[in-house]
């Protein structure tokens, strides 16, 4: 999650899509030049020990949108995919 964050902030897509499972992987990912992300907060998160098979982040993801606040709130399933963790979506 923390990784996933950093390459949006960093603008690092090749990082966000290959962090993204691939049957829900969009096929870009395009970043908003007047957004930045700021800071993120892991609320609370279950599974995604070594021994799991996915995991679940509920987090906090706070940006500024053309100078102005905003929060992207969401509850995200993580899966083992070729023994990394990726990004599955929403839940």
């Amino acid at each position: 999650m923390r990784s996933r964050f950093s390459a949006y902030a960093l603008d690092n897509s090749d990082h966000v899509l290959r962090t993204w499972h691939p049957e829900t992987r969009p096929a870009a990912v395009d970043a908003d030049p007047a957004m930045r992300w700021t800071r993120l907060e892991v609320l609370e998160h279950s599974g995604g020990g070594v021994f799991d098979a996915e995991g679940i982040v509920e987090f906090r993801a706070h940006f500024t949108d053309g100078g102005r606040p905003g929060v992207l709130a969401e509850k995200s399933r993580f899966v083992r995919h070729d023994g990394r963790w990726v990004y599955w979506g929403p839940l």
